[in-house]
């Protein structure tokens, strides 16, 4: 594997993302790991991110020199290329004019990184505020910018390389390519990391885990990740796993209905459905913080998989659908990045549970999970279905959760969805859906007044749900949703469309 080492870059993510696009397999570590560890991974190479520190900074982070002593390739990015001009002996001071923003590379030498991309002057993106003002004599200069005379650099042994610019963003087109060739032709990894080799290697771990006897719980919601993942573990212990959806209150509109008629045809006996509406509701009565509702909700559907377990007999573990960002959005347990928000199945989650948590595509994006569903032959109305958050409407009503209020955004989000499928835009658009706001405005309905609820609209493009984009709908689709909403739901009488990227706002409201 590459080991990616994270000092808190909000790209690091996407460093881990065209790792894998190249078919080998990676792991994002915090930049601290201990060493022992780190040997324990035998990693084919490492990558050191960026990161929003400067190296001269008092308490700056650095790694222990031991860990790029391993003796295998070391890749720095930005902060990391700083990180490894400190210990090669090199010198770094603040840029005199910090760059933000596109740069033309040019290769001064042939290596390996730049296999195929030789004779081109490079469109790089930068972000920094500081520069190497003097290599010393351990690093040669393999490419420069006008502002960065050692963008790229190398040591002397050709163990170590570190950039200055992201390959990782969309600004650096080739940046991908550069990735690639530093896995592949300088780390000497196959690239034979693919949905089948995970596959096989999850089954393979999944029964060495749970045994021969032993039952499994799976959190079965219906949507993409968590049918993945009942698919992946039922295929590791067959018969002895079921499925437990959770009618919570808070799903959308025949939500209950479709699992039972998709699913019951498939499990039979092993789809076990629970009606904890009344539960849900109890728990979030009166709540109006986003954290705090993730919280309830993750501690409700742990209560009702401890139940089931003892009906059913006792299963020792619990299965459900993590995906690798409601891990790096809810702890920071892979590096020093920021936490987002809590996810009801990651920090959510009491911390005392009496079942041991399964989760086969934690380390996964939604893109991956998709083509591992398509490798375990689940139907395309599985695997495309657009994400639905565990806590469902609980976060899509901003404020106070009521049976009335959930009612009355069922209905609004049900015309979205009708709509933007009539408009053929489901295939292609990442999520699109209504929020209640908790706020009322004045309207003239029928001649008279009229104050009541505020729905907004949020349709996101996006590959993995790290980042997004608003979609840009035609006017008239967005004049027909606004339409049909304050015309079919009674209480609602203003609709508004959200244009704000992620980031900086989130895909969620809350």
């Amino acid at each position: 594997m590459i080991v990616i080492l994270d000092f808190g870059s909000q790209y690091t993510q996407l460093i881990a993302r065209r790792v894998r696009e190249a078919q080998v397999y990676c792991e994002i570590h915090p930049y601290n790991i201990a060493l022992d560890k780190l040997r324990a991974l035998s990693p084919a190479g490492l990558i050191l991110s960026g990161g929003p520190a400067s190296l001269y900074e008092r308490d700056a982070p650095d790694v222990a020199p031991e860990l790029l002593r391993l003796g295998c390739p070391v890749l720095g990015i930005c902060y990391g290329l700083f990180v490894i001009g400190r210990h090669l002996g090199a010198s770094v001071a603040a840029a005199a004019l910090r760059e933000y923003g596109p740069a033309r590379l040019r290769i001064d030498e042939s290596d390996p990184l730049f296999d195929g991309l030789e004779g081109e002057e490079l469109k790089v993106w930068m972000s920094h505020g500081d520069r190497i003002v003097e290599p010393g004599s351990k690093l040669v200069v393999i490419g420069h910018t006008e502002n960065a005379p050692y963008a790229a650099v190398r040591s002397r042994d050709g163990l170590w390389r570190g950039i200055q610019f992201h390959p990782e963003v969309a600004h650096t087109p080739r940046g991908a390519r550069l990735l690639a060739n530093f896995a592949r032709l300088v780390c000497g990894e196959k690239g034979d990391w693919t949905p089948a080799n995970f596959v096989a290697a999850q089954v393979a771990a999944l029964r060495a885990r749970v045994g021969p006897e032993e039952r499994v719980l799976m959190a079965l919601s219906g949507g993409v990740d968590s049918t993945v993942a009942a698919a992946l573990v039922g295929r590791a212990v067959g018969a002895r796993l079921v499925c437990v959806f959770v009618d919570t209150g808070l799903l959308r509109f025949g939500e209950r209905e479709r699992v039972e008629r998709v699913f019951r045809p498939m499990l039979g006996e092993g789809l076990v459905v629970a009606d904890a509406a009344a539960l849900f509701m109890e728990r979030l009565a009166g709540v109006s913080d986003p954290e705090r509702k993730r919280r309830l909700v993750g501690h409700a559907f742990i209560e009702v998989f401890e139940q089931k377990a003892r009906m059913l007999g006792g299963a020792r573990f619990l299965a459900q659908g993590t995906l690798y960002p409601d891990v790096i959005e809810s702890v920071s347990v892979k590096g020093p990045s920021a936490v987002i928000k809590s996810h009801h199945n990651v920090g959510g989650l009491p911390a005392r549970m009496k079942l041991e948590l399964i989760e086969p595509l934690r380390e996964l994006f939604k893109d991956e999970v998709r083509a591992v569903g398509r490798e375990l032959g689940l139907a395309s109305e599985i695997v495309e279905r657009e994400p639905f958050p565990g806590p469902g409407y609980a976060v899509r009503i901003v404020g106070e959760v009521t049976p009335a209020r959930v009612e009355l955004l069922r209905r609004a989000d049900r015309i979205v969805t009708d709509e933007i499928a009539a408009a053929g835009l489901a295939g292609r658009l990442w999520q699109s859906f209504a929020v209640l706001l908790p706020v009322k405005s004045v309207g003239v309905m029928g001649d008279g007044r009229s104050y009541e609820q505020v729905v907004a609209l949020r349709a996101v493009e996006s590959l993995d749900g790290m980042t997004a984009d608003w979609a840009r709908l035609e006017p008239a689709l967005l004049e027909r949703i606004s339409s049909r909403i304050t015309n079919e739901v009674r209480g609602v009488n203003r609709v508004v469309y959200d244009i704000t990227p992620k980031p900086p706002g989130t895909i969620e409201w809350e």
